[in-house]
Order: structure tokens, then C-alpha cells, then sequence
């Protein structure tokens, strides 16, 4: 690995890179204390699909994201069903995808894993078309997005249980909504939910365990739907999340699916589509698509750490 070439697109504008004034000579220079060549395209001016092209063209074997969860989806809908692999340096505030492959989340230490890195396969979701890593929420107000903005860069106890409160608050506030469900398993059914999210795999239960997934080569979707929350469900659910038991939870049903049709009665729908707001046409259709992205991990060993050191 050590005379690998690599395609960096850095956006010096995310959370961590801005924080700490990282250029596109100081990345440049890291790659090279560790023996590796890298080109650094940090033009923010051009747009991030002639970016991509550049990546594409120049031959690199590996494509690196060096930025938040924004340039790193961007990147893996471009890699997705192609021979180059993704690789991550976590910039960003959030590092969703980072921190499921056991990235290192500090920059030199994620540069230095690049030259052990292991070559993996792992699943990513579609709706309508387009790629999503984590999740897709619905019935959820994208006011919620303005929670996590407030938690930003705050990694604290305190920090989650403000953004689990003022999640919860949110929801408890939102009407419910008739949705028809249809999965690849089961007859269509309209229910009247709170909220329902469609996940890339599965969320892990487990102390700590906000929102972290161990697998993401299971080939499957998990369906997520809340159907009533009253304030009892708000205590519980949170008291179940904080103590890492939550999936049995009465208001919520778990599936796990291989696809999903979603109706609502109108044309199209906001969604929380991996943290942003976005809107969508309805029927919202739903499939896994299994390995369909090549990334470039740290090594089976170091995970096991790196899942040590987390729990």
C-alpha cells in the first residue's frame, strides 16, 4: 500500500478542518510522512460533481473524503457500483460513517490507517433512486435538524440527553400520519404513525449505543415505525435508549425488510435523509443495495480496539 496513489477532495470548510485551519498543503504533507502520494483538490469553488469527475479521471485507486458527512455522501453515491473504494478522513462534526467503520477520528492518526487499510464491501440504501448510508426519517419536523445543530462539536453526556429531550419534544408535538406500507414480506397495511425511518442494517442496542451499527453487510433494510407517543413512551423510550434497550419498546415496530414502498397522501414529503432535510416524491420506494460500496477500512484487529475502547 505504501506507493499507493490517492484522490483526496477536501472540504476545508467542515466542522473539524475549519476548526483547525487544515490546507491542502498540510494534508499533502502528512500523506507524505507516511511514504504516500496524494493529490488534494481543496477548490471549493468548483462545484462538487466536477470535483468528483477530476477524482475519477485521475486514476486513483482510492478516493478520500476529507470532510463531513455531506462530502463523504457525495462521494460514496459517485463510487457506488464502481472499482474504486472510499476512504474517509472525518472532518466533520457528526462522522456518522466514520465512526461505524472504526475510522480514527483525529487526522493524523486516520492518514496513517490508510497505509494498513483493508479493502471492504458494504451495503448502502436507495429511495427513489438516490443513495443513503444511514437512514431516512418521515413524520419527523426538520426542526429536529436544529437539534442537532445545537449539539455540534458536543460529545458530553449532557449534550445527548438534551438532543434525546428535545428530539422526543419535537415528535410528541408532531400529528400523526396515515401512511400505506407495503414491504417485500407482507400484504400492503395503512397505519397512522408518529414517525417511521428506513435504515441501511440495523441499529445496535447496547449501553452508549446512540444510533451505531456494527454490520453493515447484512444485505438489509430495518424498518423503523413509532405509532403513538404520549409522554409515558417519551420517558420510557429515553430511559431505554440511555440504558441501551429500546427495540422492544411497545410504541415501536421493528422489521427487518430487503425493500419498502412508503405512500402518503401527498405528492411529495420532507424527510431526514442521512441528517439533512430534504424534500421527496411520493411513493417513496425503498431497496438495499448489498456490497455496492467498496471503503477502505482500518484492520479487523484495530476495530476490535477501537470497539473496546467505545465500550
Amino acid at each position: 500500500m505504501s506507493h499507493a496513489s490517492y484522490f483526496v477532495i477536501l472540504n476545508a470548510n467542515a466542522g473539524t478542518a475549519n476548526a483547525t485551519g487544515i490546507t491542502a498543503e498540510s494534508l499533502q504533507a502528512l500523506f507524505e510522512t507516511h511514504g504516500m502520494t496524494a493529490i488534494v483538490d481543496a477548490d471549493a469553488e468548483a462545484g462538487m460533481d466536477a470535483r468528483i469527475k477530476r477524482a475519477l479521471d485521475s486514476g486513483a485507486q482510492t478516493i478520500v473524503a476529507a470532510g463531513g458527512d455531506g462530502t463523504i455522501m457525495a462521494l460514496a453515491a459517485a463510487l457506488v457500483g464502481t472499482d474504486r473504494q472510499l476512504a474517509i478522513l472525518p472532518l466533520g462534526t457528526v462522522n456518522a460513517l466514520a465512526k461505524d467503520l472504526h475510522v480514527p477520528l483525529d487526522l493524523p492518526s486516520a492518514v496513517a490507517a490508510l497505509q494498513t487499510g483493508e479493502v471492504r464491501r458494504i451495503d448502502v440504501g436507495e429511495v427513489n433512486g438516490r443513495i443513503f448510508l444511514h437512514k431516512v426519517v418521515i413524520g419527523l419536523i426538520p426542526g429536529v435538524a436544529a437539534g442537532r445543530e445545537k449539539i455540534r462539536g458536543r460529545y458530553d453526556a449532557a449534550a445527548k440527553i438534551g438532543f434525546l429531550r428535545y428530539f422526543f419534544r419535537r415528535l410528541a408535538r408532531a400529528k400523526r400520519m396515515a401512511v400505506a406500507i407495503e414491504t417485500d414480506a407482507g400484504a400492503r397495511r395503512v397505519e397512522r404513525v408518529q414517525a417511521l425511518a428506513v435504515a441501511s442494517n440495523a441499529y445496535d442496542e447496547g449501553m452508549g449505543q446512540f444510533f451505531s451499527r456494527h454490520n453493515l453487510d447484512r444485505g438489509t433494510l430495518t424498518l423503523y415505525v413509532l405509532s403513538h407517543f404520549t409522554l409515558g413512551d417519551f420517558l420510557r423510550l429515553t430511559t431505554g435508549m440511555l440504558m441501551g434497550r429500546w427495540q422492544d419498546d411497545e410504541a415501536l415496530q421493528v422489521e427487518t425488510i430487503k425493500a419498502v414502498t412508503i405512500e402518503t397522501r401527498k405528492p411529495s414529503v420532507k424527510v431526514m435523509f442521512d441528517g439533512e432535510v430534504i424534500t421527496l416524491q411520493t411513493p417513496l420506494r425503498f431497496a438495499i443495495r448489498p456490497l455496492a460500496l467498496t471503503v477502505l477500512v482500518p484492520p479487523a484487529i484495530d476495530q476490535a480496539k477501537a470497539g473496546e475502547q467505545v465500550a
